[in-house]
């Protein structure tokens, strides 16, 4: 099996090096009018079915070595190092990613599976997909390179086979692992089809916005994936590491944060070149940046640049990435300065108060927040290289300056849908602005009616204006539901619940971009319960209590257990209020025999309130007293609610709009049935009304 996987990474390569090399060529000859022995058509759909190829050859090498992981087949390398035999199933599938070599082959994978349905769907715009299949090809080729001379996946043990694995890291032992890392290199990998669209346009100079629309369900998918992938990372950390918390700013978490801040910009932003015409030179760097961006956080968990708990062993790898970025830049910029004059905008900015500024403002925070964190996450790096000692930058720094920036972010979010496009009147602001800034005051008097006290502590004050804002951005999106709701209702008579649901429908970009922005509100509520965490650490006996908050947690016992896998530590806690038990709680301290490493599993009760957190922290050395230590992380449940309602409303984005479905059925209907019609008829007098309401403007 070896063998094969090696045999199908050298056909993959050479089939992705013959898709670029011959779709350039057909590109270039169909561009010059110039025509060979064989057609430049010909030639190019030999490129498209060998770029399918590739996917096939990639699928080969990975199954190759997922087979090799469940045979435990420890002749080949990279599975001595990352399996055992006692090894869970779901692990020894996860052993996939979890080194450097694996997480190679399924960046390559996943690359090629997104060519492949690129390949499919060329029809959609023969030449452009061309294209894009072309660049596609060359960083699948970069991948390949990799794969087949510097980090093969396949290579052999030297000397006689250990009989067992050195097994898999202990931190990755965790149901988590098994779907985070794949999400994330969804994302990742997905930027390249966004990137080689927006390349792919920019070189053959193509005339109008097709191709955003092209590549708009492809980055909202591609967002989407790499917004799961960045919060199952975040609670795996919350999970496993047990200190408390889920985000520390990590180089590595750092290195996912910041493609998605730019794909975020770049989502906002696509709308005002769709809609106006304006920020194309913008936007077409905003996706270039965030491909580098993609490989820079690639690179970075593996060139040894920055120190991380994520990161993989330090290796000349990241020579290899240096030298891309450099040609990725370098190709970006030439294609830019010599086809900028097809970039001119077609409109320009009207008014400060408008729909187009709101985006704009809302761009340029993003990439002030992005580049804060590139600047922190290599500052290091540089102050070693001009200095000569690495000065490294912690959590302090991100959160003086990120929060500031996040709240400001949050009030874009609910200033955004009452502004119009092009401009707003001060009567329309003013009447749409009443409801949200009336919730944003009474939500901070109310909060320090109750004993939230922002003048004693900077945290404090800034999770009084997120609570703040929260319920103004909630209030603002509320009330553009309601209003069209409202509009529906009077023309149809339904309830409320399915006119809204109909106004969803009719509008689905618009209203799940709202749904989006709601989530990102409860999001912030979640983050800013932090400023109010408490914790607290002591031996226990059994029998000993130990008081939290409202909690008192008394040891009932501890014991140990043993697998093959493992042997474990835990502690059995009950947990009770005002007098009354209401859980058990089983931190657990693990040791992996085959790895020689331990990790810990945390006890968490999650309430909607609190999440009382109980972490197992091991003997004292010189009492021999088992350690525990307990955190209550106060409304830490709605950050994963509020990702769950960002995922939903993306999801309902992605929806096509209820009109335009209904258009596709009439015009495709043999007899036109009449019931369509009418459904499209009621459909675009809705339209109209809606669209008489001052706040629901159309164009959204």
């Amino acid at each position: 099996m070896p063998a094969f996987g090696s045999f199908a990474l050298l056909v993959a390569l050479a089939l992705s090096a013959y898709t670029l090399m011959a779709g350039a060529l057909a590109l270039w000859q169909l561009a010059n009018g110039r025509r060979g022995r064989v057609s430049p058509e010909g030639l190019a759909e030999t490129a498209r079915r060998a770029g399918i190829g590739s996917f096939l050859a990639v699928t080969g090498a990975a199954f190759a070595l997922v087979y090799s992981a469940f045979a435990n087949d420890f002749s080949v390398s990279y599975i001595l190092h990352h399996s055992n035999r006692a090894l869970p199933w779901p692990y020894k599938f996860a052993a996939l990613w979890s080194g450097q070599e694996g997480s190679l082959l399924l960046w390559a994978w996943l690359l090629t599976g997104y060519g492949f349905v690129l390949r499919l769907r060329h029809k959609v715009d023969v030449t452009l997909t061309a294209y894009a299949s072309t660049i596609l090809a060359g960083v699948q080729v970069f991948f390949l390179l990799l794969l087949n001379f510097a980090a093969p996946p396949f290579s052999l043990v030297q000397g006689d086979v250990p009989a067992d694995g050195f097994g898999l890291n202990p931190l990755l032992q965790y149901p988590e692992m098994v779907i985070h890392p794949p999400m994330l290199y969804l994302g990742y990998v997905g930027f390249s089809v966004p990137f080689a669209f927006a390349l792919g346009a920019l070189m053959m100079r193509y005339p109008g916005e097709k191709w955003i629309h092209i590549t708009r369900r492809w980055t909202m998918v591609t967002w989407l994936f790499l917004t799961c992938g960045i919060f199952l990372g975040a609670h795996w950390a919350y999970s496993v590491l047990g200190w408390g918390g889920y985000w520390g700013w990590d180089p590595v978490e750092n290195a996912s944060l910041m493609p998605w801040l730019a794909g975020t910009a770049f989502l906002h932003s696509v709308m005002m070149q769709e809609k106006r015409g304006m920020m194309k030179n913008w936007n077409v760097w905003l996706i270039f940046s965030t491909f580098m961006l993609c490989i820079l956080g690639t690179d970075l968990t593996r060139s040894g640049l920055v120190s991380s708990v994520h990161a993989f062993a330090q290796s000349s790898i990241g020579t290899w990435f240096t030298a891309f970025l450099v040609i990725i830049a370098a190709v970006c910029l030439f294609t830019f300065v010599l086809q900028r004059s097809h970039l001119k905008s077609e409109h320009k900015l009207e008014s400060l108060v408008s729909r187009e500024s709101s985006f704009l403002f809302n761009n340029l925070v993003l990439l002030a927040a992005c580049f804060t964190i590139l600047w922190g996450t290599l500052f290091p790096v540089i102050s070693e290289y001009v200095q000569g000692n690495t000065v490294t930058v912690g959590a302090p720094f991100y959160d003086r300056v990120e929060l500031p920036i996040g709240l400001f972010l949050l009030l874009l979010t609910g200033i955004g849908p009452i502004l119009a496009w092009r401009s707003a009147s001060f009567r329309s602001i003013r009447r749409n602005l009443v409801l949200p800034a009336a919730a944003t005051f009474v939500t901070a008097i109310v909060l320090m009616a109750v004993g939230v006290r922002p003048w004693r502590d900077q945290s404090v004050l800034y999770s009084l204006a997120a609570f703040s804002l929260a319920a103004g951005v909630t209030t603002a999106i509320a009330a553009e539901f309601l209003r069209g709701a409202n509009v529906i209702r009077r023309h149809t008579g339904r309830s409320l619940a399915a006119s809204m649901v109909q106004l969803t429908r009719r509008n689905t970009r618009r209203y799940g971009g709202y749904i989006v922005h709601f989530g990102v509100a409860v999001i912030m509520i979640g983050i800013a319960g932090g400023a109010f965490k408490q914790s607290r650490e002591q031996e226990m006996r059994d029998g000993q209590s130990m008081q939290l908050g409202p909690y008192t947690l008394v040891c009932r016992s501890f014991t140990q257990d043993t697998n093959p896998n493992y042997d474990t530590e835990f502690a059995l806690l009950d947990v009770y209020r005002d007098g009354r038990k209401i859980a058990q709680l089983a931190p657990e301290k693990r040791f992996y025999a085959a790895s020689q490493q331990t990790s810990t599993i945390v006890a968490n009760r999650s309430t909607l309130e609190w999440d009382l957190y109980a972490v197992y922290a091991g003997k004292n050395p010189d009492s021999g007293l088992p350690v525990i230590k307990v955190f209550l992380n106060p409304l830490m449940a709605w950050i994963w609610i509020g990702v769950a309602i960002v995922a939903f409303g993306t999801l309902v984005a992605l929806v096509p709009n209820l009109s335009a479905s209904l258009a596709g059925r009439a015009a495709g209907g043999a007899s036109g049935s009449a019931a369509v019609r009418d459904r499209s008829a009621e459909t675009a007098a809705l339209t109209e009304s809606i669209h008489a309401v001052p706040v629901a403007r159309s164009g959204d």
